[in-house]
C-alpha cells in the first residue's frame, strides 16, 4: 500500500473514531452549541430594539441580519473548544502512546481530529443558521456565487481555528486546562463586530477590534450574504485564515512529534 493510500485509510479510521465519540458523547458538543443559540435569542429579543437604534435606527429584523452573520462565526469558535477538549483527553488518557506503536500514518491521528471537527463546525452553524431564520433573519439578495463563497469561508475559518485548537489540546495537562486555554475561541467574537459595529466603539480601542480575527470574517459574510460593503476585510480574512492554519498545522506537528517522556 502507497503512504498516500495508507494516510487516507487511517484518516479515514481516526475520522470515524471521532465522529463516534461526538455522537455517543453529545454534551459537549450540544453545551457548546447552546451558547451562540442563547445570545442570539437574547440579543434579538431583549435588547434587539435598542440595539438596533444604537446602530442607525430601523426595527429588530435589521439587527437579526447584522446579528446572525457574526454568532455563525461565533458558532465555530464555541465548537473548536470541543475539539481542544477531545484532543487533550486523547493526549493524558494513554490512547496516543497505544497509537505510536501501532502500524498507522502518524498523521491521521491529528487530520481525523481536524476533519471530525470541521464537520461538526459547520453542522452547528447550519443549526444556529436555521434558528436565526426561524426569527426572522433572511438573505434574499445574495446569489449562488455569494452563497459557494460564504461556505467556503466558512469552512476555512473552522479549518483554521480546529488547528489552533488542536494545538491548545495537545499542550494541556488535561481537559479542564484545555477548556480554558481555549476559551480566546469565543471572547474575541465578543469584542469583534459580533454585536455592535467597530465605528461605535472607543477609538482607542477600534484597532484592537477591527484586525483581530474575527471582525474581518464576519464583515466578509455580512458583505457576502446582505450585500454590504466588504473592502479590504476579505483580503485580511483570508490572510488570518491561512496564517492560523499553518500556525495551528505545524504547532501541532512539532508537538505531536515529540517523544513522549
Amino acid at each position: 500500500m502507497s503512504t498516500l493510500s495508507l494516510a487516507v485509510r487511517d484518516t479515514s479510521t481516526m475520522l470515524r473514531r471521532n465522529l463516534l465519540h461526538a455522537r455517543r458523547y453529545p454534551s459537549l458538543t450540544l453545551n457548546l452549541l447552546l451558547t451562540p443559540i442563547m445570545l442570539l435569542l437574547l440579543f434579538v429579543y431583549i435588547f434587539g430594539d435598542v440595539m438596533s437604534a444604537g446602530i442607525g435606527g430601523g426595527d429588530r429584523s435589521a439587527y437579526i441580519a447584522y446579528l446572525v452573520p457574526g454568532l455563525l462565526l461565533m458558532t465555530i469558535g464555541s465548537t473548536t473548544i470541543g475539539t481542544a477538549v477531545s484532543v487533550s483527553t486523547d493526549m493524558t488518557e494513554g490512547i496516543i502512546a497505544r497509537f505510536r506503536t501501532m502500524a498507522i500514518h502518524r498523521g491521521s491521528v491529528i487530520t481525523g481530529h481536524v476533519i471530525g471537527s470541521v464537520l461538526q463546525s459547520i453542522v452547528s452553524v447550519v443549526l444556529v443558521g436555521a434558528v436565526g431564520v426561524a426569527i426572522g433573519f433572511r438573505s434574499t439578495d445574495a446569489t449562488a456565487l455569494e452563497w459557494l463563497a460564504a461556505f467556503g469561508l466558512l469552512v476555512l475559518f473552522a479549518t483554521a481555528l480546529t488547528w489552533i485548537a488542536v494545538g491548545m489540546g495537545m499542550v494541556s495537562p488535561n481537559a479542564e486546562a484545555a477548556s480554558n486555554n481555549a476559551m480566546p475561541l469565543i471572547f474575541l467574537p465578543l469584542i469583534s463586530s459580533t454585536f455592535v459595529p467597530v465605528d461605535a466603539m472607543p477609538g482607542w480601542f477600534q484597532p484592537v477590534a477591527a484586525y483581530q480575527p474575527f471582525t474581518p470574517a464576519i464583515e466578509t459574510l455580512r458583505g457576502l450574504l446582505l450585500g454590504t460593503e466588504i473592502g479590504h476585510n476579505g483580503w485580511l480574512a483570508l490572510a488570518w485564515c491561512l496564517a492560523l492554519t499553518a500556525l495551528g498545522y505545524f504547532w501541532s506537528k512539532a508537538v505531536f512529534g515529540r517523544d513522549p517522556k
